[in-house]
C-alpha cells in the first residue's frame, strides 16, 4: 500500500503539520515544539523506531493510527508518519513549581482531566491568566489539541501562561503533594462548598471534562472534593464557567 494520498481538489494543506519520515526526525532532533505524533500502525523501520525513542525521551504523544487517517491529512508521501506543530512551549512540572517558589509566591495550578473541547480550554486559559494562575496541567493523552483555534479561543492566553503536559496525571498529583500542594477536585456532589476551602496555601484545583468529570483515581487521591453552589435544579455549568469560578474564588481569597 503505497504512503500517499492522490491529490483532488478538495484538499486544504495544514500549516501546523510535518510530513515523512526524515523531516520528523529533524523536528525531534532540533527540539521542535511537537504537540503529537501519528505513525502508520503497521510502520516499521529504524527511522520510525528513532521517531519512536525521540518522542519517549520527549515526552510527545504518538498515535498508531491506520493509513487513512494519515492520507486525510496531507497528499504529500508522508512515508506512514505525520506530527503536529504545538502552538505552546510545554514546560516540565517540578520546574514550574521551583520557578514560582524562587519567585516567593505560593502556587495555584490548574489540572485539567478529560477536557476535550478547544473553545472551553481557550476560555479556561483566559480565566487561569486573570487569575494569576501560575500554570495549566494536562495530560498527554485525552485533552483537547492546544492548536491555533484554542489559541484563538484563549486570546492568546495560552502563548502567555505555563503549560505542564505530563504522562500520568496521577504521578502529577503525587509530585504536587511532594511539594507541599494540596489537591482540590470539582465534582458535583461534593457536600463541601468551593468557598469553604482554604485556597490561600498552596493548591491545584482539578477540572474534569463535561462527560464524565474528574476520573475516580484523581478523586481518590485529592485532598478534598468541591462542588459550586448553584440556585435552582440546573444540571451543571459549563466546565469553562465552573474552572472561572473556581480560579476567582482562590483570587478572591488571597487578596484580602
Amino acid at each position: 500500500m503505497p504512503f500517499y494520498k492522490k491529490q483532488t481538489n478538495h484538499y486544504q494543506p495544514k500549516k501546523n503539520i510535518i510530513v515523512g519520515r526524515n523531516p520528523v526526525t529533524e523536528a525531534l532532533k532540533a527540539g521542535d515544539n511537537i504537540d503529537k505524533i501519528l505513525l502508520f500502525k503497521n510502520a516499521t523501520g529504524e527511522a520510525i523506531n528513532l521517531i519512536r525513542h525521540k518522542a519517549n525521551q520527549l515526552n510527545i504523544p504518538v498515535q498508531h493510527v491506520p493509513m487513512e487517517k494519515l492520507n486525510s491529512l496531507t497528499n504529500t508521501a508522508h512515508q506512514g508518519v505525520v506530527a503536529f506543530k504545538s502552538s505552546v512551549v510545554y514546560q516540565d512540572l517540578q520546574q514550574i513549581i521551583d520557578w514560582i517558589n524562587d519567585k516567593g509566591e505560593t502556587p495555584l495550578l490548574l489540572m485539567l482531566d478529560g477536557v476535550t473541547d478547544v473553545r472551553n480550554i481557550g476560555a479556561i486559559a483566559r480565566s487561569a491568566l486573570c487569575t494569576g494562575t501560575h500554570a495549566i496541567i494536562i495530560p498527554d493523552k485525552g485533552v483537547g489539541a492546544l492548536n491555533e483555534d484554542a489559541i484563538k479561543s484563549s486570546a492568546g492566553a495560552l502563548e502567555q501562561i505555563q503549560i505542564c503536559r505530563v504522562n500520568s496525571l496521577l504521578k502529577a498529583v503525587d509530585e504536587l503533594h511532594l511539594n507541599g500542594i494540596k489537591v482540590f477536585t470539582s465534582e458535583m456532589d461534593a457536600e463541601r462548598k468551593l468557598f469553604e476551602l482554604d485556597l490561600k496555601d498552596p493548591c491545584c484545583i482539578v477540572m474534569g471534562g463535561e462527560e464524565n468529570g474528574v476520573q475516580s483515581y484523581i478523586s481518590k487521591a485529592a485532598d478534598a472534593k468541591f462542588s459550586i453552589p448553584m440556585k435552582g435544579d440546573f444540571d451543571s455549568l459549563n466546565v469553562s464557567v465552573a474552572t472561572g469560578i473556581s480560579l476567582y474564588e482562590a483570587l478572591k481569597q488571597r487578596m484580602v
